[in-house]
């Protein structure tokens, strides 16, 4: 029988990438980061980075969002500080192209929060911003200017996952501060979904969703205008009915 060698093996590397969503100026934005290094120097891309081999992958997102943004992201399931990020693993890519380096497998995860600050770059990234989403979708992944490696696809599947679940998931509510009006949360899904919607028949549909809003004890008037009541998420983490998205 022949000795192992692990030489005779190709080079192979897993990765995690970063599909940060906020809303901003109420318009949905996507975190990217200039790259300071090669492959894709000067192209913008997702944050993220290679898994170290004592990490496992939600550690590994973690530690990326925190050392290239200086963004903090908490595990949903664990009680976290007010506007704790939402983290979730969100698809696996492995086409042997993806990366010219070497061969790389991204396990890339969704974070949602609520408006977020300016971003600080750090690692390989030599600056960071918050972009619409449109507007990097609208660049496409070949085009001059467009993410770098297969980051427009992960990007695209990011927002449409967070576009599905926000219609049966209390999931809209974690771009929101922990109290809220009805007219804060409708904003976010006007931003997630690109769509106008009806005030009176959002105002109906969500405080008569159970466990969808819970009273919050106060009002604010940060909106300007009249008071408006305040409400936190309640229980529920699948809405019964649906929050159905129009059609466009």
């Amino acid at each position: 029988m022949s000795p192992y060698d692990p030489s005779a093996f190709p080079p192979f590397a897993v990765t995690v990438d970063l599909v940060v969503l906020t809303v901003r100026g109420h318009a949905l934005c996507a975190l990217v980061v200039r790259r300071g290094e090669q492959p894709f120097q000067g192209r913008w891309a997702l944050p993220g980075g290679f898994v170290r081999a004592e990490e496992d992958l939600a550690a590994a997102a973690a530690r990326e969002l925190s050392e290239e943004t200086g963004l903090c992201a908490h595990d949903p399931g664990v009680p976290g500080v007010d506007n704790g990020a939402h983290l979730e693993q969100l698809a696996t890519y492995g086409d042997p192209k993806r990366d010219p380096r070497m061969r790389v497998v991204s396990v890339a995860h969704l974070v949602l929060a609520p408006d977020l600050p300016a971003p600080r770059a750090g690692g390989d990234a030599n600056s960071a911003r918050w972009a619409p989403v449109d507007e990097l979708l609208a660049a496409g992944e070949q085009a001059s200017g467009g993410l770098a490696f297969d980051h427009a696809r992960i990007l695209a599947d990011g927002v449409e996952r967070a576009r599905s679940k926000i219609e049966y998931s209390s999931l809209a509510t974690a771009f929101c501060p922990p109290e809220f009006t009805v007219g804060e949360l409708r904003r976010v899904y006007e931003a997630v979904w690109g769509v106008a919607l009806d005030p009176r028949n959002f105002h109906r549909k969500v405080t008569g969703t159970p466990g969808f809003l819970v009273p919050a004890g106060g009002t604010t008037t940060r909106q300007g205008g009249r008071p408006a009541q305040l409400f936190r998420a309640g229980g529920a983490t699948l809405l019964n009915p649906p929050m159905l998205r129009p059609e466009v």
